[in-house]
């Protein structure tokens, strides 16, 4: 599976004092729980701030029923933060690779947290109605900058620090503080709007869709601190470039083609999944009809996010137990039978009386979805390149991701409007399933056939067999790392014989 990378297995001694050398540092086992919660649990505020907006949306186009609906803006403000995620992860994942995670991740904290505030804010010169729209859409898009900051630097971090876990439990702790967490995000991103909407009455939705998005300030300022406590992760101390100069041609010679792999597997699960999330409100609303009242909808819509939390918890467990490899192809393959039979089946589904049927069904569709992708696509970006360049090779991994969100977004909002609104209800809602599902097993393909298996000792492994290939290509290793690190040197020295020249 991996020949292409051109790099022979280390020998097993020199993985098992890498393995030493980062799981048996003297730490109790909060201290190591508690840089994975810190690093991991921002994600909650990419999930809660990337679901609340569909709710949002659907009441914009409630108040603006002409500028808001045939304009730009309603699918312009629903996708742009997959833009700004896009650039930042890119950015990030220079700056944790070069710089810092930890300082990497205080900053975009910060980023999230202003202009979370600003988009509560959001306010049209003189009263303008497009000046809102421009003003909402522009801060969403720094928003996603910061949002993008969370994966390199925040999963990075958090995969990292699961290294001194226990083995056999390390996939578990990744899943239930980075994509739990963003899951649990579009949970309560579900729950807010019907409860706001009930407090403030459908009179007062001007009042209700500002308080909801101003809710996604507390989260990210709720571990603020816990972040300026966090120090950086043990393998990031020992196998950082920060001192030396990076390799650009043999990093890619060694990765690219896992990460072209990853990356494009991120680029079709988001296509759907962020799409899904972004349209289940408004399909929700049009499938009950326009006399029901807008909580009702926010209601079902909690139901269906629910499905959410089985799917990427059973993940969590089942990514340890099988591995991640596994666990990601056989649950896209599972879940593309589901979305055929909804595709199918939605010309009976499609309609208020069978809402129940309908939302069991969408809600399987999505717990399979997170089971598999949604844990695993992550853990795999974090946990297939070596620490020197795991930022970067994980930011460009999460921007196909965002490419895939952002296309997704304006493809299947737009194809669906296109023929609800045309009166074919039904093409409408089978086309984004049929798409979906079609994608899901070309994902499986890429999972089975172009990616490797990943073990609970995967980035001590990968450490160790990146600076053997890079020793055997004449580069000095002497100077990766924050601080000269003895455990390293012995596996340079006990992998030499075995390198080819």
């Amino acid at each position: 599976m991996d020949k292409h990378l051109g790099a022979q297995e280390p020998p097993e001694e020199a993985i098992q004092q890498r393995h030493e050398s980062v799981a048996n540092t003297d730490k109790t086992f909060w201290q190591r729980i508690w840089p994975i919660v810190g690093c991991g649990a921002g994600l909650f505020s990419d999930g809660y701030l990337n679901g609340v907006i569909g709710s949002v949306s659907t009441i914009l186009a409630i108040l603006y029923p002409t500028q808001y609906v045939n304009s730009p803006a309603q699918s312009n403000v629903s996708s742009i933060t997959f833009v700004g995620t896009l650039i930042g992860g890119l950015i990030f994942g220079f700056t944790s690779d070069h710089w810092s995670r930890k300082g990497s991740l205080l900053v975009s904290t910060i980023i999230v947290i202003v202009f979370a505030a600003l988009s509560t804010g959001s306010y049209g010169a003189n009263g303008s109605i497009s000046g809102l729209f421009a003003a909402l859409t522009a801060y969403r898009f720094f928003l996603g900058i910061g949002i993008g900051g969370e994966y390199p630097a925040g999963s990075v971090a958090c995969a990292e620090s699961t290294a001194e876990l226990r083995s056999g439990t390390r996939n578990r702790w990744f899943v239930l503080f980075t994509n739990v967490q963003i899951d649990f995000g579009f949970v309560v991103a579900a729950i807010v709007p019907m409860i706001v909407v009930l407090i403030t009455t459908e009179q007062h939705l001007h009042t209700a869709w500002r308080v909801c998005l101003g809710l996604g300030v507390i989260p990210p300022l709720s571990i603020l601190y816990l972040r300026i406590k966090l120090s950086e992760p043990e393998s990031f101390k020992r196998g950082t470039m920060a001192r030396t100069k990076t390799p650009w041609l043999l990093c890619i010679k060694f990765y690219w083609f896992r990460l072209m792999a990853i990356s494009l597997i991120w680029l079709l699960y988001d296509f759907s999944s962020y799409s899904f999330g972004l349209l289940s409100s408004q399909l929700l609303t049009n499938l009950l009809g326009t006399d029901s009242r807008l909580w009702v909808s926010f209601g079902w819509n909690i139901l269906l996010n629910f499905f959410y939390m089985p799917g990427c918890i059973a993940g969590s467990w089942l990514s340890d137990w099988v591995g991640p490899r596994n666990a990601l192809g056989y649950s896209v393959l599972a879940q593309a039978v589901v979305g055929f039979i909804m595709a199918g089946c939605y010309g009976y589904l499609a309609k208020a009386k069978y809402v129940g049927g309908f939302v069991v069904i969408y809600g399987l569709f999505i717990a399979l979805g997170e089971l598999g992708p949604g844990d695993n696509i992550g853990l795999l970006a974090s946990k297939t390149s070596a620490t020197a360049v795991r930022g970067k090779y994980y930011g460009i991994a999460a921007a196909f991701g965002k490419i895939g969100a952002f296309v997704g977004s304006k493809t299947l909002i737009l194809l669906y409007n296109k023929y609800y609104y045309a009166g074919e209800v039904v093409k409408a809602g089978q086309y984004p399933f049929l798409i979906s599902s079609a994608f899901c097993v070309v994902m499986a393909g890429l999972v089975f056939f172009c990616l490797p298996h990943v073990g609970q000792d995967t980035i001590e492994e990968e450490d160790a067999k990146f600076k053997i290939y890079l020793e055997s290509h004449g580069y000095d290793t002497t100077q990766l790392g924050l601080q000269p690190s003895e455990s390293t040197e012995q596996i340079l020295q006990r992998g030499k014989e075995d390198v080819a020249p």
